[in-house]
């Protein structure tokens, strides 16, 4: 690694609440689960670990509410050594709670409860301008008020930094926010509701994601879960596989592979080498409870990925 990369999140702060089931319930059905974990998550703030884990210095802009969950999360925050200067704290909202439901075939379902971070406002985004605008990548999500994400996209492109959309969890979202996005990184079910249109085939898939590119977006990446990514731009189409493991908990794989795709972009990797080591990176995470804490710190997820060949060296006519 020779530099270190600047990134800016955007987005929410959760407690997942993680239930592991022998299968998920039916309606109105109850059941013994097999354990629970509490954790903290979010996916602003999964994304923000995950790049800091790498080792990228990394500003977040959150709310939380007052309360222990609050007080806790901004300290594992610090902890990860993430700039806490603009994680702001709301005196009426509770901090956002995600409840998780993963049963044995590492299937899951998750119920967000956003509090706080339904507060955060584009006021409190122009506030943190400087600091958006200090550093290469900015990541968004839509886990908070779609006008605030707006806001912190239309600063970041004022001063030609870097935007990363996750376009998670799925809603409609204004053409703006698409032509604003450098790279929208949906999953396929985030891609239909985005598209209106299947994506479960490679051919469907890539015709969803050229669909998004008409409405704006710089270029898409579309997550495939086991079986990769397809990155498709106005001038490139390319189908980068996943790295094969058993998985245990896929909860917070998504994260994973955008937190680490806005790390190895920043560190200058090419466009398919970042995509191939953020799809091992997310590999390794399924392979462990929990979300950040199965998140791998820089040493392990860098010899993980020269075991499984993921440092590939770039691909003529993907860019940079």
């Amino acid at each position: 690694m020779n530099v270190q990369p600047k990134i800016c999140v955007v987005g929410s702060c959760m407690i997942d609440l993680i239930s592991r089931v022998p299968r998920l319930p039916r309606l109105g059905e109850t059941m013994f689960g097999h354990s629970f974990h509490m954790g903290y998550g979010g996916k602003g703030a999964n994304q923000a670990v995950m790049a800091a884990k790498l080792g990228a210095h990394v500003s977040m802009v959150t709310k939380l509410g007052r309360d222990v969950f609050g007080n806790g999360t901004l300290q594992n925050l610090q902890d990860q050594g993430i700039d806490t200067q603009w994680v702001l704290f709301d005196d009426h909202l509770s901090s956002g709670v995600a409840p998780i439901f993963v049963d044995d075939s590492a299937q899951n379902f998750v119920v967000i409860v956003a509090g706080a971070n339904s507060g955060l406002s584009p006021a409190d985004v122009r506030a943190a301008r400087d600091s958006i605008l200090a550093v290469e990548t900015l990541i968004c999500q839509l886990e908070v008020p779609i006008e605030t994400t707006l806001e912190a996209l239309r600063i970041a492109k004022s001063g030609g930094v870097r935007t990363i959309l996750n376009p998670a969890p799925a809603t409609t979202v204004p053409d703006e926010m698409l032509r604003l996005s450098d790279i929208v990184v949906p999953n396929e079910t985030e891609t239909e509701l985005l598209t209106g249109m299947p994506a479960a085939s490679p051919e469907q898939a890539e015709a969803a994601a050229h669909r998004l590119l008409q409405r704006g977006a710089g270029s898409v990446i579309l997550t495939l879960g086991e079986r990769g990514a397809l990155f498709v731009s106005k001038g490139a189409t390319e189908s980068i596989p996943g790295v094969e493991v058993d998985a245990i908990d896929p909860t917070g794989a998504g994260d994973a592979f955008v937190g680490s795709l806005a790390n190895f972009l920043g560190e200058g990797r090419p466009m398919r080498d970042a995509i191939r080591q953020a799809n091992g990176v997310a590999a390794l995470s399924v392979t462990r409870i929990g979300t950040q804490t199965s998140f791998p710190k820089r040493a392990e997820a860098d010899a993980f990925l020269e075991e499984r060949g993921c440092f590939l060296h770039g691909i003529d006519g993907l860019p940079e």
